[in-house]
């Protein structure tokens, strides 16, 4: 009697159930190298720990590996979840998500948690959130939901609304203050406006606007202009932290000195959030380093590809917007560990530790995700076939 071979996946292609469908219409390469990213976070955690617990005076050294494996778990549920979505519920998602953190940002001014001369987060239950994270991706999806409203020529003022959402928005971040989130969600908003197909004088409009309002920050915000001043002028400011991180990624070579081994780690203050990037470049070297960067372009640019063979104007326009958010960050932070920009508080997504950057980070690629699925009619009339062809 002939033994019946094995089946290769967890599901049958002719699954129906919500769990089966999700699994053959999901880019599983795209999840997996998400999942990657997600493993690596919590192992950088690992090595991180130690010294910033020291530093900060936490009888146990691995403090934040513990509660960075419990954001990574809450995370991937969240990763998960919302990758299952369809597109109307991706929109009512992004709807409450946005209303709650703007609902928040406008309280925190009154009872948000003051650190570093900002007001950004709510702490409460030993836990900081931070509602800007939530509210990046949330907005995004909604611009491209009006944008593409818009389109349709029906009367719905989609881009009375979207630039509505988009300076609401930036107003409530700049009473923080928080420039960098500014600048990331201004790029974001750009790229959508491009994408939804409006004349390129008006793109050029925004960017206009947009660099010189970036430019008044210099002399609206004195830790902007400080900021600003330590990057041009270095040997007149104080760059200890820089500094610090330039000679960890230096001392990293070309393999590292070995996991745990690092020791510029013990005298860069964020090391375990905004420079983690040079705790793994000291402990691994470059080829981890250059390997990290290259998981994130994978990421981004297979997530471009699938956005634009979109057939939909809503799905395409939301999607492409939300891998450029991501691409944006992982830029600034690897520039600003390289000293190629000044300093600014962004995490690395999914590696530096933070339980708002990481349950957001997974929010906004599970809306991506979503957003790309396979679905019938999803994709251009060439690609569409292919597809529907290859998953019958």
């Amino acid at each position: 009697m002939t033994a019946q071979p094995q089946q290769a996946h967890a599901f049958a292609r002719s699954d129906r159930t919500p769990v089966g469908v999700w699994w053959w219409t999901i880019d599983r390469w795209m999840l997996g190298a998400v999942g990657v990213l997600i493993i690596l976070g919590v192992l950088m955690s690992f090595a991180a720990s130690p010294s910033a617990a020291a530093r900060m005076n936490i009888g146990d050294p691995f403090h934040f590996a513990v509660r960075q494996c419990l954001f990574a778990a809450a995370g991937s549920v969240i990763l998960i979840s919302t990758s299952m979505l369809d597109t109307k519920g991706v929109r009512r998602a992004a709807f409450f998500i946005y209303i709650g953190a703007i609902a928040i940002m406008m309280i925190l001014p009154f009872i948000g948690h003051n650190a570093k001369g900002a007001t950004r987060w709510l702490e409460f239950a030993g836990f900081t959130l931070q509602p800007s994270e939530f509210m990046k991706p949330a907005l995004i999806i909604l611009v491209s939901w009006m944008f593409a409203e818009g389109q349709k020529g029906q009367g719905v003022p989609g881009v009375t609304i979207a630039f509505g959402l988009y300076l609401l928005s930036v107003g409530l971040l700049l009473i923080q203050p928080d420039v960098g989130q500014t600048v990331l969600i201004t790029v974001a908003f750009g790229a959508a406006f491009w994408m939804a197909g409006v004349p390129l004088s008006w793109v050029m409009l925004l960017g206009g606007t947009a660099l010189a309002g970036l430019s008044s920050t210099y002399f609206l915000f004195p830790h902007v202009a400080s900021r600003v001043d330590r990057f041009l002028s270095p040997d007149r400011a104080d760059t200890h932290q820089v500094d610090r991180a330039a000679e960890a990624i230096a001392a990293g070579k070309m393999f590292g000195r070995g996991p745990g081994e690092g020791v510029m780690k013990r005298h860069v203050p964020d090391l375990h959030t905004d420079f983690i990037y040079s705790v793994a470049a000291e402990e691994y070297g470059l080829i981890f380093s250059l390997l990290l960067i290259s998981i994130f372009a994978f990421v981004v640019i297979r997530g471009l590809y699938k956005a634009m063979k979109l057939s939909d104007p809503f799905q395409q326009v939301a999607a492409a917007g939300l891998f450029v958010l991501v691409g944006e960050q992982v830029f600034i932070n690897v520039a600003v560990n390289l000293n190629m920009i000044p300093t600014k508080g962004m995490t690395l997504p999914f590696i530096s530790y933070g339980g708002s950057s990481m349950l957001a980070i997974c929010l906004t690629l599970g809306l991506a995700l979503a957003l790309t699925r396979r679905r019938p009619g999803a994709y251009s009339q060439g690609e569409g076939l292919a597809k529907s062809a290859a998953f019958a």
